[in-house]
């Protein structure tokens, strides 16, 4: 079977689906490889990098993807992309879903499979294919050193001759992957460390972490959703949290927010009030952006200041730091690939948890519900 690595067209994407090394790994698998000539520039990859690692190299895009029995991408197939893809294949990228409806059709109308990185299980058996983790991890460690260059302040605690500088206050709202490597990037910096979240079950992980968890005494679980993930709340709650969140906010020097709830749009945890009770210079980095924002004011990959406050909705970090971000998600989606093989054979087990938990379309069939309510809407 043919597999296709295309250029990512998006842009300012940097990453790539596979890097050489794991074209090496899929050729041992009895995979053919070709990849779309300049695919890897983005990250300094050659042409000849994939050549020495045994890939076909392909100048043509449409024919590379019209020949290819797998392709495998970073983002969702743009229009014409989509277009090009062969009738009964298989496509395999961080698709999401929910939003990517246009696309979605497109691969309905043509039978094509298709998987999303991002509807990977959370499971023991799946997590060296946990792409939303690998990269949400970058994303965290990005947002804190971008903050920083924002702010107009130290980080950690200094004393000089002149006066004691006291720590920079960070406020994390969100403590999932993202969230903790925020935490964790944040302390190492020197800052001063609050984090909330509505799963009271992460307290331990923040504070193992150095920082301080700031908590609503309510349900125990309010917030927690299916696979560990955070879920809608009561209003009541969503009352508490926002009181809380207004008193930490306006002590803060950054607030980075990573509250995301699956197939829907990101709640709204800072709304314009806030932001206008918050120090002048302070920082809002907003890992939401991309799904809406948590906070009411956030712009999608603008940074903007309002009420002297900076804002900012970068909604790729990842490929801004496209080397190691392509390292980990080709280690995912190879794992993934692979997994998909039984003794050189492609095998769509239907009954397994991790094929038919990332599969969202097959046979002319949306099959994931939330993508289908998706496109009913």
């Amino acid at each position: 079977m043919i597999i296709a690595i295309p250029k990512e067209n998006i842009p300012g994407e940097n990453r790539v689906a596979v890097n050489p090394a794991n074209v090496k790994e899929l050729i041992k698998a009895g995979l053919s490889v070709k990849v779309e000539s300049g695919a890897g520039r983005g990250l300094h990859i050659l042409d000849q990098n994939y050549k020495d690692a045994g890939a076909t190299i392909v100048e043509d895009q449409a024919e590379l993807l019209q020949n290819a029995d797998i392709v495998l991408k970073v983002n969702h197939p743009i229009e014409n992309e989509a277009d090009m893809l062969k009738d009964n294949s298989i496509f395999v990228s961080l698709f999401q879903t929910t939003k990517e409806t246009e696309a979605v059709k497109k691969l309905v109308s043509k039978k094509i499979t298709g998987f999303s990185m991002h509807l990977i299980p959370r499971t023991t058996l799946a997590q060296k294919m946990d792409a939303l983790s690998s990269q949400s991890n970058i994303a965290g460690y990005k947002a804190v050193l971008t903050g920083s260059t924002h702010l107009g302040v130290y980080m950690p605690l200094l004393m000089t001759a002149a006066g004691t500088i006291p720590p920079a206050k960070v406020l994390v709202l969100g403590a999932g992957v993202a969230g903790l490597q925020a935490i964790a990037t944040a302390k190492r910096l020197g800052a001063q460390v609050e984090a909330f979240d509505v799963r009271p079950e992460v307290k331990e992980q923040v504070e193992s972490l150095g920082a301080k968890f700031v908590e609503i005494s309510s349900d125990a679980d309010d917030g927690v959703g299916e696979g560990g993930y955070a879920k809608e709340t009561s209003d009541e709650y969503k009352k508490q949290q926002s009181e809380l969140i207004k008193s930490h906010i306006a002590k803060s020097d950054m607030v980075i927010t990573t509250a995301l709830i699956p197939g829907r749009p990101a709640p709204i945890l800072i709304p314009k009030d806030m932001v206008e009770g918050m120090k002048p210079g302070s920082v809002i980095m907003d890992l939401a952006a991309e799904n809406g924002g948590n906070c009411e004011l956030t712009e999608k990959d603008r940074i903007i200041t309002v009420y002297n406050v900076i804002i900012d909705g970068t909604a790729n970090f990842p490929s801004t730091m496209p080397i190691h971000a392509t390292q980990l998600y080709a280690k995912n989606i190879t794992s993934f690939i692979t997994y998909l093989f039984k003794d050189g054979e492609l095998n769509l087990d239907m009954e397994d948890e991790i094929i038919s938990g990332a599969m969202f379309t097959h046979n002319g069939e949306i099959t994931h519900e939330p993508t289908k309510e998706a496109l009913n809407r």
